[in-house]
C-alpha cells in the first residue's frame, strides 16, 4: 500500500457569526487541533466557503492566524457571506476585484479545481459559462490526473425545503453535470454551504458536503425555515490511496 495522501475540507466557519450558540472562532479551533492529531499529518487544507460572517478583514485574519500551526497548503473558495476581493488579499489568490475566484491546484498524486459558485447580492448560488467553460478546459487538460472539484454551493439538492431554496440555481446545475458527466477524471465533488454532511452523485461522480465548524442545520424535510441545532461540529477527509478516493467524516464536540 502507498502513503495515503490526506485532503482535510473544514467548511463554513463563519468567523463573526453572532446568530449561532457559542462561539464560531472556538469551533474552527477545535477543528484544527483534531486536525492535528491526524496520523499521518495531512497534505493540504480545503475551507470550502463562508470563512467570515461579516467578510471582514480581521474575521480572516483570525482563520489565518490558527491555520497557520498545520504547516500545510490552504486553498479556499468563496462563500456567499465571502468577499472575493478580501479573500484575494488574505490568501494570495489570482485575479482582481470582486471577479469570480476559480484555481487548479496540483497536489501531486491529487487534482484540484476550485470553482466559485457565488452570486452577488443572494444566499443562493450559480455558475455561468466563464466558470464552466473553465472547468471544462481544465478537466480536459489532465484526463488522466484523479481530480477533486471543490465548489460552495452542492450542486444537487439536499430534499431539505430550507436547503434547496438558498441552493445552486437549477439552470446552474443542470449545466455543471453535463460538463463533469463527459469527465472519468473526476473522483469527487465537494461543497459546503448546507451545515450538514450529506453524499450524493451528480452525473454518476460521488458528490458530498461537509459539516459546518460552526453549526449544524436541522434534520427537517417539512419546512423551508432555516434552523440550526445543537447537533456536534465537524469536517471531512478525503484520502487518496493506491488510486482509490474515499471520504471520512469526522464530528467533535466543542465547549465554549
Amino acid at each position: 500500500m502507498t502513503d495515503p495522501f490526506l485532503l482535510v475540507q473544514l467548511s463554513d466557519p463563519h468567523i463573526g457569526a453572532a446568530w449561532v450558540a457559542g462561539d464560531p472562532l472556538a469551533g474552527l479551533a477545535a477543528a484544527v487541533e483534531a486536525v492535528r492529531t491526524i496520523r499521518p499529518n495531512p497534505d493540504a487544507i480545503l475551507i470550502s466557503g463562508d470563512l467570515a460572517d461579516s467578510a471582514a478583514d480581521t474575521e480572516y485574519e483570525a482563520i489565518r492566524k490558527l491555520l497557520a500551526p498545520l504547516g500545510v497548503p490552504v486553498f479556499v473558495l468563496a462563500g456567499n457571506h465571502d468577499d472575493r476581493a478580501a479573500l484575494r488579499r488574505q490568501f494570495e489568490l489570482s485575479g482582481a476585484g470582486d471577479e469570480p475566484i476559480h484555481y487548479a491546484a496540483d497536489l501531486g498524486p491529487m487534482r484540484l479545481l476550485v470553482l466559485d459558485s457565488k452570486a452577488p447580492g443572494s444566499a443562493g448560488g450559480q455558475l455561468g459559462s466563464e466558470q464552466l467553460d473553465w472547468l471544462d478546459a481544465e478537466l480536459r487538460a489532465q484526463p488522466d490526473a484523479p481530480t477533486v472539484i471543490a465548489l460552495h454551493h452542492p450542486p444537487f439538492e439536499t430534499g431539505l425545503p430550507a436547503l434547496d431554496v438558498i441552493g445552486l440555481s437549477s439552470v446552474g446545475t443542470a449545466a455543471f453535470t453535463l460538463v463533469v458527466s463527459g469527465h472519468r477524471n473526476v473522483e469527487r465533488i465537494v461543497a459546503g454551504h448546507v451545515h450538514r454532511p450529506i453524499v450524493s452523485q451528480v452525473g454518476g461522480i460521488p458528490a458530498l458536503t461537509a459539516p459546518s465548524t460552526c453549526a449544524q442545520a436541522l434534520l427537517d424535510f417539512s419546512t423551508q425555515e432555516l434552523v440550526m441545532s445543537r447537533q456536534p461540529v465537524g469536517f471531512a477527509v478525503h484520502v487518496l490511496v493506491d488510486g482509490e478516493l474515499v471520504s471520512h467524516f469526522h464530528a467533535l464536540e466543542v465547549k465554549g
